[in-house]
């Protein structure tokens, strides 16, 4: 199980700088936290080992009556993002605790950042799954562009599940791993990550340390 807990942050764009030796860095921004606790769970109440943390306030009037509920329970101020890190120990953590880049993250450090993708459309089989696509003389006709047959004759006779198929590209939740911490700004929330992330600039991500210890 991983044992960082990792942050909530707002993907701010790409840029690139020149490191030390003079190769261009290209890397993701991320705003990342502060956040705050917002509840510890154990396994002795829940069954397992975690701590939920928001980022972001939100508007009390935009939120259920659940959450108006939890977030009073707390006693924390309701927060736009939730998220949930299960942790081996969760001991070091109390409820209304905040974190921030220095707590959790550092320079070299390998992250797993998780969003969700940007949303391409609908989108045909050649462009969604590379396709080839069907010859282009002989007599073909209005089916240069389709994905042919579908189905599987006699056994089983039927579509089997996860056939390539047209239908919508991205606007999935997508997590990238292995990634590099190449600089921080802890004084403006900022962590510059190598190489790109998932999702629009304004979108919202979770960073942690990588669950495959690479």
């Amino acid at each position: 199980m991983n044992t960082n807990p990792g942050l909530l942050g707002k993907k701010i764009g790409m840029t690139q700088y020149f490191d030390d030796d003079g190769n261009i860095v290209p890397c993701s921004v991320v705003e990342a936290g502060p956040c705050h606790v917002i509840q510890i769970k154990t396994t002795e109440t829940d069954g397992y080992n975690a701590i939920q943390i928001g980022f972001k306030s939100q508007k009390e009037k935009r939120l259920t009556k659940a959450l108006s509920g939890h977030y009073a329970k707390s006693g924390v101020a309701p927060a736009k993002l939730l998220r949930e890190f299960r942790l081996n120990d969760v001991s070091g953590y109390t409820v209304g605790q905040e974190l921030s880049i220095g707590d959790v993250l550092k320079v070299g450090q390998k992250v797993d950042v998780t969003g969700t993708s940007k949303g391409k459309g609908y989108g045909g089989v050649m462009k969604r799954h590379n396709f080839a696509g069907f010859i282009r003389s002989h007599g073909t006709h209005e089916f240069f562009r389709h994905g042919g047959s579908i189905g599987t004759r006699l056994t089983p006779g039927h579509v089997q599940k996860g056939q390539k198929m047209p239908g919508q590209m991205g606007n999935k939740r997508v997590t990238v791993q292995g990634l590099t911490i190449t600089k921080i700004d802890a004084e403006n929330n900022l962590v510059f990550i190598r190489g790109g992330i998932p999702g629009a600039p304004g979108k919202l991500v979770s960073v942690r340390g990588t669950s495959k210890g690479c």
